[in-house]
Order: structure tokens, then sequence, then C-alpha cells
């Protein structure tokens, strides 16, 4: 039950209790319960909604930062990955493989306000060597889900 039922509050998470209870052949308090433990030991960690920001007139701007650090002895990435995730204008930071050791997904106002947070805040921590940015200018698909759907027109020319 529990492989199923993460995979369908992943794709909703709105779903009800009486609708997962329904899809997963279960009662509704075995569910809730099986919802209660996965939250408590932390495998789920949050719910989240996807907005496409480029449909309202709240104006964002959405950066990718690639980080090179020098990892700390004892502790490698942990500890600059702490201090960098607890800026409020940092939305995600991940430890990647490649050129680069952490990716950072930004959010702001402005591209000089993404701009002004790498250069005053991030580029001047310790063990940062070097840093490059990249701005989202569009999202066709953001969290499994198709933000930009454009619909074709597929019907036949005619012609009299």
């Amino acid at each position: 039950m529990r492989d199923k039922l993460l995979s369908i509050i992943e794709k909703n998470s709105r779903i009800g209790l009486k609708d997962l209870a329904v899809m997963l052949n279960k009662e509704e308090i075995e569910v809730a319960n099986e919802l209660q433990k996965l939250e408590e030991t932390g495998v789920i960690c949050g719910y989240h909604t996807l907005i496409n920001w480029e449909k309202t007139d709240i104006e964002k701007v959405t950066a990718l930062i690639e980080v090179k650090v020098t990892p700390q002895r004892g502790q490698g990435f942990d500890r600059i990955a702490s201090r960098i995730y607890n800026y409020p204008e940092v939305r995600d930071v991940y430890l990647i493989s490649g050129g680069f050791d952490l990716l950072l997904t930004l959010e702001e106002k402005s591209l000089k306000d993404i701009a002004m947070f790498v250069s005053e805040k991030l580029s001047t921590m310790e063990s940062i060597l070097s840093t490059g940015t990249h701005f989202i200018l569009k999202k066709y698909k953001d969290h499994g889900t198709i933000v930009d759907e454009k619909i074709e027109d597929e019907r036949e020319v005619v012609s009299l």
C-alpha cells in the first residue's frame, strides 16, 4: 500500500481520504494512519502547490545557481549547504555531480535581486570557489506537470 499511496499523492496531494481509500482498496482509517506515519518519519516532507506565475501579475524570476565549493574536513558539503539553504531566497539546494558541487534554485522579484544575492551573500562565503547563474526564461514542465500547454488547431483546411 505504501508505494502506491506515495505515487498517488505525489501526483495529486489534494486527493481526499475517501478517494484514496477506494483507489487503494483500504479503509479510510488505514490510509489516514499510513499518511500520519509517513509524515512523522519524514518520508512525506510537505505538500506543495504548483503555480504558473506567468499567468499572474506577480513578478518572479527564477534562477539556477551552480556553486563550486571546497568541502570541509569531516563534514563534506553539509555545513555549507546548511548555511545556504537557510537563506529565505533559496528555494532548493542539491548536491550534484559534474563540474560544480551544489545546485541552487532562487526566486526573487528581479534579475538584479538574484545578482545581488549571488554577489553579496553567496560569493562572499568562505569555501565557495565559484558560481554560475542561469536564469529560467520559460517553464514548459515543472514537477512532472506541463505548465505551458499549447492547444494546436488540428482541423483540416477546407477550401471551396
